[in-house]
């Protein structure tokens, strides 16, 4: 149940209890007003009729010593006191007054429907207004509800886009009440997170930008030592530090939103085999590692060097923390990239993947995957990661949506 519905039905609610507690107090105490009325009407006319009685004269309403007299009444005349009986035990309601004079009772009696189709009629209304007033409370409470869930929704949507890496998204601010200072947290919050994001990337890209010469000259370095295994070791670790800064250099300019797209019209299954040639000319895997199929080979407007750029990263992270084979299907617009390992960790199927996150056996992700989303969300493509029932991690990239409008973007904040 969501709030607008609750607070709806709270609205609804304590106007209904209000009109029902409103009409119980009106509906006693007109009752008691009536009777009071009645019983000091009876009083007088029951008055004359004893002393019309003492001088010989009855009226014709003026009962003596009658036979139906209620018995409350009856005991009370008996012990020498007058009163008054409001009589409901036939069909119609009689108001009875009776006294003592000598030995005889002089009793009036007259209907009291009157004064009980007034009552109904009263309780009558009671119900109307009530209702009415339920309903409009009811709308009333709806509409508030709806204003106020409308002011939460946007609030929770903007946290949501902030979550998802857009840190311009904003809320105005309106009025001074308790849902305005949540829009002005959630502001300050964005404010804060845009600033310490910004600070991060820029101290990364200049961190990056101050390495890349010196990883330069290392890498030259480690060029002219001498053949030998120390030699190799070197410059394998150079060759590692320089493709982390590159890719480190890579993340910043994703994160700066600044990429733009160069499309044309290119096939799939050509920019697939590319990709892997490079992956496998590299080095990255023999060629009985990586496997291409092409079920459907169709053409789109994209840009390859970026789609190539995806996949190489996919494969490489797939034969990395994967095992082989693995298997990249093209299937019209979708490239699909499978490996034989034991899958994708949870963190990253819920999260999505995330910039230096470590593996459950301590083997980093590094920057490949990360890298891979943002061009992805550069080309405007769809990007899904899932361990199939088969076994194996399976990373699908979609062109179809780069097809008709390829578009700028940056990597989410994670």
């Amino acid at each position: 149940m969501g709030l607008r519905t609750k607070i709806g039905i709270a609205i609804a609610g304590t106007a209904a209890v209000v009109s029902v507690v409103i009409g119980l107090l009106v509906h006693h105490r007109t009752v008691e007003a009536q009777y009071a009325s009645a019983r000091s009407q009876a009083g007088d006319r029951l008055q004359t009729a004893v002393q019309d009685h003492a001088a010989g004269i009855d009226g014709d309403r003026t009962l003596i010593d009658p036979p139906d007299l209620p018995q409350p009444l009856a005991d009370a005349v008996r012990k020498g006191k007058w009163g008054s009986y409001l009589d409901r035990s036939g069909k119609l309601p009689q108001m009875w007054a009776a006294s003592r004079y000598r030995d005889e009772t002089v009793a009036l009696k007259r209907p009291y429907e009157r004064e009980a189709e007034t009552v109904r009629d009263l309780d009558r209304v009671l119900w109307i207004s009530g209702a009415i007033g339920t309903a409009l409370a009811c709308v009333a409470g709806l509409l508030v509800a709806t204003r106020l869930g409308r002011r939460l929704t946007a609030s929770a949507d903007t946290a949501q886009r902030i979550a998802d890496g857009d840190l311009t998204a904003r809320l105005p601010l309106h009025g001074k009440d308790e849902i305005t200072k949540l829009t002005s947290a959630v502001n300050t919050m964005a404010d804060a997170l845009a600033g310490r994001l910004r600070a991060e990337r820029e101290v990364t890209a200049n961190i990056a930008h101050e390495l890349r010469t010196p990883v330069a000259g290392m890498v030259t370095a480690a060029g002219l030592l001498p053949p030998g295994r120390p030699a190799e070791l070197v410059r394998e670790s150079a060759g590692r530090l320089r493709e982390l800064v590159d890719d480190v250099i890579e993340v910043a300019r994703l994160d700066s939103a600044s990429e733009e797209v160069r499309a044309e019209v290119c096939g799939v299954g050509e920019v697939v085999r590319r990709a892997v040639a490079g992956v496998v000319g590299a080095g990255g895997a023999d060629g009985d590692e990586v496997r291409v199929r092409v079920v459907r080979d169709v053409e789109v407007e994209t840009d390859p060097r970026r789609v190539e750029r995806v996949l190489v990263n996919l494969v490489s992270n797939a034969l990395r923390h994967g095992r082989g084979p693995v298997v990249v299907t093209v299937d019209g617009g979708v490239v699909g990239v499978r490996d034989s390992g034991d899958g994708f960790p949870e963190g990253l199927l819920s999260g999505g993947p995330q910039r230096f996150r470590t593996g459950a056996e301590g083997a980093g992700l590094g920057l490949g995957l990360t890298i891979a989303v943002g061009q992805a969300k550069v080309l405007g493509a769809g990007l899904r990661f899932s361990n199939p029932a088969g076994g194996g991690a399976l990373a699908e990239l979609d062109l179809g949506a780069g097809r008709s409008s390829p578009s700028r973007g940056s990597l989410p904040a994670h």
